[in-house]
């Protein structure tokens, strides 16, 4: 049974000031109510409209389109519900959609926040979107936990919006920082998950204040369809491969720091190893630079400003010390020991080093969010006319690598926010070159207004997994304001001096998250070339194991990791079982030993060592070849 309650203090007000908005606004601000307008839809089709009048969620009914849940019109999302203005591109999107999901999931935080403030007289502080569903935050006088049954039909429980600013559903008013279904008979199924204590930032836990986590669908069949994605998922948890394949672990001695044992070590090692070779071809010179941080560096460069309270720090009287979060101050350093000439630039710097940032414990999850990873870090520095050239190659960089794993994915490009700093001249010019790396690269982007760094734009690079989920690994990340707060300068070729761009790049991102990326989107079946369980040698019968074990041998001698299994108390079928459950490439049984010679082993197999330019698809053509041979 659900009781209601009086609204709670203040809402009677919230609900007067709502409708004064509401009645207010008759019309978007510039439009002209009644005017014909032309309508482009995403299958090339163009329809007729009314300025003022005629809204996506129209459109779609006329069209016959089902499932959508929000529209993007010239690029800007746009509610269903919302008349268009001018003529315009318009594509309908739906659940399956990121920006369907949200819109579906920041209505339902609206609905349960509603809920929990109208019928059990919560105090509702935040409510909003994750990737992975709804949360609502809140705090009962009487502190028990409740299990919310929320009708999405009723009638009672209608959401109505201006845009990006303010949303009421039933007797509740809230503020909203995105588009929002036109009402709740678009929901027709919600899951909750769990109710867990909220931590403020620092650490601390906030007195009685409580999440409340679920999701929404706009159906059955979207509900549906993400119940068999979460089992997948289960199924390819990162931390259950890790756990069974002996790859590494967590112990409450370093909280959010990975352990990662020979197996694992092998994956990370291969993937340091595999950019490295990348960075030789791309004229990238590796440095190493300090772990620990006078916290005047962190002064000098503002992130001591802005990000001191994710940062570990060391007290050693008189001086505070911090562990590094980032490498670009220290390369900022770097570049300022001497006068630099144009001759020298770009200048391209990447660095492995240990980074440390303080997340919340709330937030840490498997190798996804830790407090101690590392990057596949660099920065460049080069002068404006270099900019254009230098972010088409880090564009190619990311591709030649995402191929190599099999990811497709797709570009944003975020632009200035409000406020920023730097001049306006010089976003215009970097965001153009931007925009025209992007069309020589000639893979899918969009525009992601307003979404850019304080300092600079940037481009984001989203990759899609085996099934069908988006991960942000690399950027490429343009600087104004680290040169300007170091004095970075160059001669130029006018004997003057100038101020260089730095760009920050990463394209694995972190090595950590990018394994728990690889193991979910593998299912555990690793590749020959990063795989730790490469060759599996079955001997049976004393007289073959001698062989069998020069066999195995060998194969680390030319790059390849080889186990031999030994039990003389197994059978051979359970042998072979237990190779295949821990996902070896290969499994080499007696009548492989007696058909090769070794010559096959010593010879063959040196040309094999990795070094080569494409480690997913070459080592296993000359391996299988070798095998056939």
């Amino acid at each position: 049974m659900i009781h209601t309650l009086h609204p709670p203090s203040g809402q009677s007000e919230r609900l007067r000031v709502f409708e004064a908005l509401r009645s207010s606004r008759s019309g978007e601000k510039g439009a002209v109510q009644g005017q014909d307008l032309s309508i482009r839809l995403a299958d090339g089709k163009t329809v007729k409209g009314l300025s003022g009048v005629t809204t996506p969620l129209q459109i779609a009914h006329n069209a016959r389109v089902k499932g959508a849940v929000v529209g993007r019109v010239n690029g800007e999302l746009w509610e269903l519900a919302r008349p268009l203005l001018e003529d315009c591109e318009l594509q309908l999107l739906g659940f399956d959609s990121l920006e369907g999901k949200e819109v579906v999931w920041r209505t339902g935080a609206c609905v349960l926040g509603g809920v929990m403030e109208t019928h059990f007289g919560a105090q509702v502080y935040r409510e909003g979107v994750s990737d992975t569903g709804l949360y609502c935050d809140y705090q009962l006088e009487n502190r028990y936990c409740v299990c919310v049954c929320v009708c999405p039909s009723s009638s009672s429980a209608v959401c109505v919006s201006t845009p990006s600013l303010c949303t009421r559903c039933g007797e509740s008013v809230g503020v909203c920082l995105g588009p929002l279904l036109p009402h709740t008979g678009f929901l027709h199924s919600f899951k909750m998950l769990q109710v867990s204590p909220v931590t403020l930032p620092g650490g601390a836990k906030g007195e009685g204040m409580l999440r409340m986590m679920a999701v929404s669908f706009p159906g059955t069949k979207e509900r549906d369809q993400w119940l068999r994605e979460q089992e997948e998922a289960r199924r390819r948890d990162h931390r259950r491969i890790g756990k069974e394949q002996e790859l590494f672990f967590f112990n409450d001695v370093s909280p959010g720091s990975c352990f990662f044992l020979p197996k694992g070590a092998h994956i990370y090692n291969t993937l340091t190893d595999f950019i490295k070779s990348e960075y030789r071809r791309r004229g990238f010179s590796e440095v190493i630079t300090p772990t620990l941080y006078s916290t005047s560096l962190w002064e000098r460069s503002g992130h001591w400003e802005h990000y001191s309270e994710n940062m570990f720090t060391v007290a050693c009287k008189p001086h505070t010390f911090a562990l590094k979060p980032m490498n670009c101050p220290a390369h900022c350093v770097m570049y300022e020991q001497r006068v630099r000439s144009w001759r020298e630039l770009p200048l391209r710097w990447a660095d492995f080093g240990a980074l440390h940032r303080n997340e919340h414990s709330g937030a840490l999850g498997g190798l996804t969010r830790v407090r101690r990873f590392c990057q596949d870090d660099a920065h460049i520095f080069c002068t404006p006319e270099q900019l254009e050239e230098e972010i088409t190659a880090c564009l190619e960089f990311v591709r030649s690598v995402y191929r190599v794993f099999g990811f497709t994915f797709h570009c944003l490009l975020s632009t200035r926010p409000t406020p920023c700093l730097g001049e306006p001249a010089l976003w215009d010019s970097a965001e153009q070159q931007l925009d025209r790396s992007l069309q020589k690269f000639g893979e899918r982007w969009e525009l992601n207004s307003g979404d850019g760094a304080f300092y600079g734009p940037k481009i984001d690079i989203l990759i899609r997994d085996a099934i069908g989920r988006r991960h942000q690994c690399a950027t490429i990340q343009l600087d104004f304001q680290l040169p300007i707060r170091f004095n970075l300068q160059y001669v130029g070729v006018d004997g003057a001096a100038h101020r260089p761009v730095m760009v920050h790049r990463a394209v694995l991102g972190s090595l950590e998250r990018m394994i728990a990326i690889l193991a979910e989107n593998f299912s555990g079946k690793w590749p020959l070339w990063l795989s730790p369980a490469q060759v599996m040698v079955l001997p049976v019968g004393t007289d073959i194991e001698r062989y069998g074990r020069d066999v195995s041998e060998h194969h680390p001698e030319a790059g390849f990791m080889a186990d031999i299994d030994d039990d003389h108390g197994a059978t051979l079928n359970r042998k072979i079982r237990s190779a295949q459950l821990a996902q070896y490439n290969f499994i080499f049984g007696q009548r492989l030993f007696r058909l090769h010679s070794e010559v096959f082993w010593s010879g063959v197999f040196g040309r094999c060592s990795y070094c080569v330019s494409e480690p997913s698809v070459k080592p296993y053509q000359l391996y299988t070849q070798t095998l056939k041979a």
